[in-house]
């Protein structure tokens, strides 16, 4: 099957090398200008894998959709909108999308599956593959799970056979709104566990995902969405990679931000968090932990009174 890789981010780049090895025919397309795939194209290297001379590099985007059967799409979530219109100005008929990238658009409070149901073709399936694990991790063969989830049941099934492999078992998602809320929610209890870990507190992180979980399940719900999928593979079965890895740019960026030191890579987590509050306002649901994390890195709050102000909440049940 030709697939195209539209995106050549750690994560993009990963799942190009995963499908060719799984026997696929792959194209990763990148910006012309992007030092990081002007190294993969002319080193056919990064700094986690070796790509093989039967994946194909290109940045003429037009040759990289034309190509495709499935298009998969890696980029930064809030560079969604303008992407998907350049893809969709392209002849994509007969085609799939998937989206691996995990966010909510920032002012709107939109999934991505709705930002690009908003301009492809109704007869163009979209589908979301989300979960645990990090490349770094899949490069030296450790498994995972993971899910794919989409409005289309046809597509779902299609996905999971030509994707599954010994590396990667998928479960077939059912709660498409359940399963982006859930896969980019993590990102922000990603950063509040990095921010305990700042304030050697790393102990309170279970008390954190426990807590965590309830809030998105709460959110979830009140989307139309099943509260259930909040303690799936999408949400909690990603805690682990998310709020300890060494490897989570999220998590990262909160221990760096409470100590006050720089932190250049993307943290999804941190446009997110406030589309979260966004859609906590909208759906009347109380989000302490999404709206605490906001607070702080927004400069309203330092860190530890964020972390006392939960203390001091009122008590109530647990469920």
């Amino acid at each position: 099957m030709n697939v195209t890789l539209l995106g050549c981010g750690r994560w993009g780049s990963f799942i190009g090398w995963y499908l060719d090895k799984i026997g696929h025919n792959v194209t990763i397309w990148g910006l012309s200008d992007a030092p990081q795939f002007i190294e993969l194209k002319e080193t056919r290297k990064n700094n986690m894998l070796s790509f093989r001379d039967s994946i194909t590099f290109t940045d003429d985007l037009e040759q990289a959709v034309s190509s495709a059967e499935v298009m998969i799409i890696s980029i930064s979530s809030q560079a969604l909108r303008g992407f998907i219109q350049r893809v969709a100005a392209l002849d994509i008929r007969g085609k799939k999308i998937v989206l691996c990238m995990k966010g909510i658009e920032t002012g709107t409070g939109c999934r991505l599956t709705q930002i690009v149901e908003e301009y492809v073709p109704q007869e163009t399936p979209v589908a979301i593959w989300v979960g645990p694990g990090h490349p770094q991790d899949f490069s030296k063969g450790i498994p995972n799970c993971m899910v794919i989830d989409s409005r289309h049941e046809e597509l779902k099934d299609f996905l999971i056979d030509r994707f599954s492999s010994s590396l990667i078992r998928f479960y077939r998602g059912n709660d498409l709104i359940g399963s982006e809320i859930g896969a980019a929610a993590k990102n922000t209890i990603g950063i509040a566990a990095g921010m305990l870990d700042g304030l050697c507190v790393s102990s309170l992180k279970g008390a954190l995902m426990s807590r965590g979980t309830r809030e998105v399940a709460r959110l979830i719900k009140a989307m139309g969405g099943n509260e259930l999928s909040a303690y799936g593979l999408c949400h909690l079965g990603d805690y682990e990679a998310t709020l300890f890895s060494p490897y989570s740019h999220n998590r990262r960026f909160g221990e760096s931000f409470v100590k006050g030191e720089p932190y250049t890579l993307l943290a999804e987590g941190v446009d997110t968090t406030k589309a979260l509050v966004l859609l906590g306002e909208k759906y009347q649901v109380d989000l302490p932990i999404c709206r605490g994390v906001n607070n702080v890195i927004e400069g309203r709050l330092q860190a530890q009174d964020a972390l006392k102000g939960l203390f001091d909440r009122s008590i109530k049940t647990e469920f």
